[in-house]
Order: C-alpha cells, then structure tokens, then sequence
C-alpha cells in the first residue's frame, strides 16, 4: 500500500468528493489510516428504555420530535428531540450541532450511544454517536470502531471508506521508526498490524496492541522533534554575557529580601547559561507568587552589565506596567534605563529613537514591541512573561526583528528565557518542551501565608460567606468576586443558574452596601479595563466583580479574598490561577469555591480546597483532562496528538531513551525519510522560538 497515494485511488471517491476531504485535512491514504477511532462500541450490550440508568447507555431505536433552537448565544445552536423504542422514550440534545437535524430519517431505527444524566433539571442523553441499526447487523460481530464526523462525513460513512481499502493491508505498510532498538512491547508488533487492527479489531485486545504501538510511534515523533529543535538551537551564535560575582553580590545585597534556595538555583542555571556562546533557551516557572519576577531581574542585571539590551514582552497592558514599575525599582539603582513600550504610551517616537540608539537598557511592553518601526541597538536577551498568553506567530516575530541581519557575520541570536505561573506537568515537560531547559521555583517566599480554601454550596452563602466577607472589609481590605460570563443567555440552558458579573454585581450593591464595587470583563475597551484595575490597585473599590480576565493581573497586596462563583465549570488549573490573584501580601488570605446543585463537589475542587501546590494540581490536572486540553490552555496552538497518551510515563520515557539516541546521528534522518517529513508539524508545535 503506497500510503503517499491520493485518496481518489479508493473506488468511489471522485474529484468532489476528494476535494471535499483535503479541506477536512485528508489529502493521502496516510491522513485517512491515522484518522484514528475516538471510540469503540459493543452493541450487544444494549439497554431498553424502561431499563437505562445514568451513566453510558446504548439504546436501539427511533427518533422523533427533532428540532434546531438558535440561542442568543451567537453560533450555538441546540438540536433536540426523542429516542423512542417499545418500552418507553427519553430525550436527546446536541449542542451546536445542527446538520444532525438532516441526518435522521424518522422511520429508520438506530443504535444511539451516550450518556444518560440528570442535566438542567431534566434526565437526557447528551451528544450520544449514531449508528443505522441495519449497518450494524449485518456485521459478524458487534465490536465497531466510531469516527468523529468532520463535517458531513459522519462516522458511517468513514467505516464504509475503510472497508474500501481493507484488502489493500495484504501490502505492507512499511514501519515509520526504527525498531532494532525498541522495547520488546513494540518489537512484536508492526506498523501495518498496529494500522489494521486500530480500524478492524475483532476484540478489545487488537485495539489496545495498536493503540500502545502506535502511541509508541507518535510520542517518539514528538521527542524527536523537540530533540532536533534544541540541536538547531545549539548551532547558533549567541554573545556570551560574562558573569561577576562581585556585582552580583551588591545585587542581591540590595533586595529587601533573600531569595529562597529554589530561586537561587534557577538564577544561577539562567546566570550560567547567559555566559556561552549558544543562545539560551529556558523555561522558567513557578508557581503563582513564587517570585519569578526576581529571578529574571537577575538575569537582566547580567545582560545590561554586559552592555547588551533586554526586551520583556507581556501580555496586558497592565501587567506590563507593573513589571516596569517594579523592576525599574530593582534596577534603577545600578544605572538600568527601562522603557515602557505599549498602546497609551506617549512620546512614542522619542522611546522608540533611544530604543535604537541604546540610551534604554531594558524594553519592557507589550505587542507594541513587535511593530516594525521599533528597533533595537543591542538587543542580546528576550524575555517572554506568560508566554502561553501569545501566539506562536507572536513570539517568534520579537526574535525575528534581531534576526534580519542573520546572514551577516556578525549577527548573535538573543538568549530566550520564557516566564509561566502554570506549572508544567513533568510528561510535557519531556515531550512538547524537550528543547527546552527548565528551572522551577517550587518555594513560595518567607513570610508567604498559604491561602485558605473553602467550598461552599450557594445556598449556604448567607451564613457562611457573607459575614466572613464582610469582616474583611471592615479590615480594610479588598475582594475578587469572579464570574464565568458576562450576562446569561436566557435560551441557553448551558448557562441556567450561572451567575454573571453584571447581576451579580447588583446584587452585592444590596448586600454590602457601604462599599464601592466595580465590574471588569472582556467586553470593556483596553483604556476602560486598566482604568478599573488601577483604581481597584489604589483601593478606590473594595470588591470587584470580574470574569477570568483577572487570572493574571496586576500584584493586588491588599486583596485577601476571592470568590469564586461557578466554580464547579471552572478547569483547574484555571481556578488555581484564579486563587493566586490573592495572597500577594503579608496577611492572610482566603478562596471561597462557590457551588450549585445537589450534586456532591468535583474531585478537581476537592484537590483545590486540600493543596496550594501547583505542580502538584498540574499533575491532577493532566490525570482528569487529558494532555490536549491542558496544551491547549498553556499554549496558543493545537496539540493534536492523534493517540498518545502523555499521562503514560512508562511509555514516555522508553520513547525519549530511543529518540534522544537516534537523534545524535544526523545520518539516521537521510535515511528514514517520511520521519523527516513527519517531525515537521511537531517541530512547530514545540519550538517556543
């Protein structure tokens, strides 16, 4: 089977038909093997409806009653309607999918597979797949695979394009890795059967030797890309930015503190780094509060010692002007000129001219830094605050301002440090950040108090919140109230019972009278929001009622409370992001989880309300949702592994053994030519420059 053949070599597909799949992302025969089953169903086991309790049913039946409801919610759209079969009928919703509505035929019976729960006031099965039952019986057995539909190509109509081509794996798929040195699990099994058997299984075992082999393959893609990236990175020149210990001395003797032993030694692997002739490339994260900001103000001290220019890229407005305010402090006192580049700056002309003639040490700013017009002198060190925040496209336009000149003989590549409060689980940090070095700060500062966190149900509000509360503010302190939206969609019955900021905020005018609230949200202009944030910074308001834009924000010292609404709909390492918006200061500091429902507290809240530590709750995280979407939150980008699983440490570390090894041979590239080619979407994915 040549796998680089177009999909019109299928009987049946023609010019349309393949035009209509490369718009899906299925160009060739390998773009349709590798469009792996999202599921697996075995329809003997089906329940009739007078017998199906919640949980995952399969139910064999008709539909009836369908129809689309177009929510205030632009582009959502619910599709509902009836299963029905001789023992009774139960509803069915689908939510922004409404070509489902053309996909029935009411006369037609149909195994449905979903689960079965009690939503909004109501038991239904939500967004079960769809399978003809007739399709179904003809098979010998009833262990099929289940293919996400991509438009409308919907998983039956993909199980009858496989079926084309099953009597073309009696040519073998040629192996894409090398397997001389694999583990003995891989070693017995074979690209082609791995293929066969994830598309054709005739039991649950075929399909988990395939899934473990073919894991295999693409965690080795994704180390191996990462691994050749760090090589790239290595064959750049980099001004050596020398180390003094004397100056670094008077340094830290000038801070009002010490630093804790972690953030010394992620100052000194950064210091050590900044001193050779390979450009930097590191990652440094800590915890919300860890005192990361120090740290690369050390670095900063060594660059500008050096003569060289420093760019911090962040991103907000506001959280660039804290890191100048800041820092300028720090630095200011050794002769360090910082500059403050974004959108309300004035005079930008007269700091753009000193930015390029190098009378600005440090450039700190934000998008305005990448604008065509602003040049640097001598810029030898790019800093990256929250990195995730920004777009691939984004991070790499800074560096490649510095990098026009590349050509020339004398041109250095920037060192690279990038910044996250998002602790980074130790899986990714193998696979997708493998180019990267990577310090952690696993200490909060002395004198840090951990925050208390709480759960409470919203019905317990008035005994158990609002006196704590206003306790707090009669101290003179201050409070985040956070809310998921901004007003509610009264159609939609995904945000039923949600509170937003906009009601809730009249509601606390009620319930705490004497004091001052606003509102912060994402629908407020750029000038409107750091207004907000600045007069609730200057304690011009006690409480503010906020969405998530404040997950990272400004130091608030003097806000001790927050409040968390919803917070079951919250992911969490977003609520852990949330929570370190307090406890900046001395004083103590509380989280308050607010519930809804009946419904007994999820296992993320749980771990919430028992640990403060972040890593810790990253590795949870990865454990409850999945290495897609805890990428797809740290990172601007997809991660699309098609079936690896990087909660799969065995796995992982026998691929890196094998990835790291055949990289160090350039050779091993020329002659597995469609790894080569494969890599090149994973090194995308993981370069961070």
């Amino acid at each position: 089977m040549d796998i680089t053949a177009r999909l019109e070599v299928i009987k049946g597909v023609g010019p349309k038909t393949a035009e209509a799949l490369e718009k899906r992302g299925f160009r060739t025969l390998k773009d349709l093997l590798y469009y792996f089953p999202r599921s697996y169903e075995d329809y003997q086991s089906q329940t009739n409806i007078v017998d199906i309790k919640p949980g995952r049913v399969i139910i064999r039946g008709k539909i009836r009653n369908l129809k689309n409801l177009h929510t205030r919610r632009r582009n959502f759209v619910i599709t509902q309607g009836e299963i029905y079969d001789e023992t009774g009928a139960v509803r069915v919703v689908w939510y922004n999918q409404p070509y489902r509505i053309k996909n029935f035929d009411e006369k037609t019976t149909y195994y449905f597979t979903g689960q079965y729960d009690f939503k909004y006031n109501r038991y239904q099965i939500t967004a079960p797949t769809v399978a003809a039952a007739d399709e179904i019986e003809q098979k010998v057995d009833g262990f099929q695979p289940i293919y996400s539909a991509k438009g409308s190509f919907n998983s039956a109509w993909f199980k009858k394009l496989f079926e084309k081509i099953k009597p073309s794996f009696s040519a073998s798929v040629p192996d894409l890795l090398p397997l001389d040195s694999a583990p003995t699990y891989i070693k017995k099994g074979s690209r082609n059967q791995a293929l066969f058997n994830i598309h054709f299984p005739k039991q649950k075992e075929d399909v988990d030797k395939a899934k473990r082999y073919l894991s295999y393959e693409e965690i080795f893609e994704l180390i191996l890309a990462s691994q050749l990236n760090r090589q790239e990175n290595q064959k750049l020149r980099a001004k050596p930015l020398a180390f003094n210990l004397d100056s670094t001395k008077k340094f830290l003797a000038s801070l009002p503190f010490e630093l804790t032993p972690a953030q010394k030694t992620a100052a000194w692997e950064i210091m050590q780094d900044l001193t050779k002739t390979t450009p930097m490339n590191r990652l440094l994260q800590g915890d919300v509060g860890s005192g990361k900001t120090v740290v690369s103000a050390l670095a900063i001290f060594q660059a500008v010692k050096n003569g060289a220019q420093v760019a911090l890229l962040a991103p907000t407005a506001i959280l660039a002007s804290q890191h100048a305010e800041g820092l300028a402090k720090i630095l200011a006192p050794f002769g360090i000129k910082t500059g403050l580049l974004i959108g309300a700056t004035k005079q930008k002309d007269q700091l753009k001219s000193q930015i390029q003639n190098g009378e600005i040490d440090l450039i700190i700013g934000t998008h305005a830094l990448l604008t065509d017009d602003t040049i640097f002198h001598n810029l030898a060190l790019v800093i990256i605050d929250e990195q995730h925040r920004f777009g691939v496209a984004q991070r790499q336009k800074l560096l490649e301002k510095v990098a026009l000149n590349q050509l020339s003989e004398k041109y250095t590549a920037p060192h690279f440090l990038a910044m996250t409060a998002t602790p980074i689980p130790r899986s990714l940090q193998l696979t997708i950040f493998g180019d990267l070095d990577v310090s952690i700060i696993n200490q909060m500062p002395k004198g840090r108090q951990p925050i208390l966190t709480k759960i409470i149900n919203e019905t317990n509000m008035r005994e158990m919140l609002y006196p704590e509360i206003t306790k707090h503010l009669e101290a003179k302190e201050q409070v985040y109230w956070i809310c998921r939206l901004i007003e509610q969609d009264e159609d939609d019955p995904l945000e039923k019972d949600q509170h937003t900021v906009t009601e809730e905020a009249k509601r606390l005018k009620k319930i705490f009278p004497k004091y001052r609230i606003g509102i912060l949200h994402g629908r407020m202009k750029a000038l409107e929001k750091d207004q907000v944030m600045e007069e609730f910074k200057n304690h011009q308001l006690d409480i503010l009622v906020s969405t998530t834009v404040v997950e990272v924000g400004v130091d608030v010292p003097n806000a001790t409370q927050i409040v968390i609404m919803n917070a079951d709909r919250f992911g969490l390492a977003q609520a852990h992001q949330l929570r370190g918006r307090v406890g900046r200061g001395q004083k103590a500091s509380q989280c308050f989880l607010i519930t809804t429902g009946d419904n007994p507290p999820t296992t993320r809240l749980r771990e919430l309300e028992k640990s403060n530590n972040g890593f810790y709750l990253a590795e949870v995280d990865l454990k409850l949702r999945g290495p897609g979407e805890v990428y797809g939150s740290m990172q601007h980008g997809e991660l699309n592994l098609k079936i690896a699983n990087l909660a799969d440490t065995e796995l992982i570390k026998d691929a890196r053994a094998q990835a790291v090894k055949f990289a160090a041979n350039p050779q091993n590239m020329l002659k597995y030519k469609e790894l080569s080619q494969s890599i090149s979407k994973f090194q995308q994915l993981t370069t961070l420059n």
